[in-house]
């Protein structure tokens, strides 16, 4: 069976849904009217079907162009991205890297490093993108991102990627000072707890099983999307919950918090720096800097 598309074809589809006219579209693509003309009627005749209806000024699509369109795009923007990708494995040098953060920590603590990235001149575009607890994870297994910063926990079994381990945290029960846990003898039981509101931030995973932590079976939860947002709810008294002692430290000293001694605490928790193994020179040298953070450099602050 024969091919009827071209991604010529669909590229001048293209311009003149954006440009709005043959004409306009010609110069756009630097080529004469005709040539576009005949690409279109060349097209139409392929795949027996009328793309435009040129009864009026503008060039209005067909609903078969309009469809044509919209999966033709889909098309053009596979071919750019398999160039791009052809060109990066030749070069050894990603065009694209994206870089999850952990919501425990504070994004822009990480911008003085790209600012030494950028200055390397790789050429490589940089996306940022924030995860919460076992979505760290996720979004390297499932190819949203590159590198994982703040990845908690052991990785998912078989998730073909490296790890190394960048620091550990140890949580706290918190409660704010107004709470009723918060007048409670100590240790807290978990029939003193179970009968409270927990608060949790929300896995962000979309493909792994999410993770939770700290909840008790039957409890009622308050989810919010991030741990920012977490220390804010269980600040106004809305619920309880564990938080990483280094984060909590400002509130227990400005007595937005307290912190209670529980019976069965949480245990302390690895923050690992993971990646997928096929990455190029701009992924070396941002995995090599990322070892050299400090986490508690770079946790969530007040200011966040």
């Amino acid at each position: 069976m024969s091919i009827r598309l071209s991604l010529e074809s669909l590229e001048v589809l293209d311009a003149i849904a954006r440009k709005g006219s043959f004409a306009a579209a010609a110069e756009s693509l630097f080529r004469v009217p005709s040539a576009i003309t005949y690409t279109i009627r060349k097209l139409e005749e392929d795949l027996n079907v009328k793309l435009f209806n040129r009864s009026g000024h503008r060039a209005e699509l067909t609903l078969a162009g309009a469809e044509l369109l919209k999966e033709g795009r889909n098309l053009l923007n596979a071919a750019s991205e398999l160039e791009s990708r052809v060109k990066r494995v030749a070069k050894g040098i990603e065009t694209e890297l994206t870089i999850a953060v952990s919501d425990l920590f504070n994004v822009t603590s990480v911008y003085p490093l790209l600012e030494k990235f950028y200055a390397q001149n790789f050429g490589t575009k940089i996306k940022i993108i924030q995860e919460v607890y076992g979505g760290s994870w996720d979004a390297l297994i499932s190819g949203r991102a590159d590198i994982s910063l703040g990845a908690p926990g052991d990785a998912p079994p078989n998730a073909g990627v490296m790890t190394k381990a960048i620091g550990t945290l140890t949580f706290s029960y918190a409660v704010a000072p107004h709470h009723p846990l918060a007048k409670l003898a100590e240790p807290l039981q978990n029939q003193d707890i179970i009968r409270y509101r927990s608060v949790s931030a929300a896995d962000s995973s979309r493909n792994l099983p999410p993770r939770t932590s700290g909840i008790l079976t039957g409890q009622d939860v308050l989810t919010v999307p991030n741990m920012h947002l977490k220390l804010q709810a269980q600040i106004a008294g809305l619920g309880a919950g564990y938080v990483p002692n280094k984060l909590l430290e400002q509130y227990v000293n400005n007595g937005q918090l307290i912190i209670k001694q529980v019976a069965e605490p949480k245990h302390e928790g690895t923050i690992f720096l993971a990646w997928r193994s096929d990455g190029g020179k701009a992924q070396q040298w941002l995995i090599k800097q990322f070892q050299l953070l400090n986490i508690n450099d770079i946790l969530l602050s007040s200011a966040q």
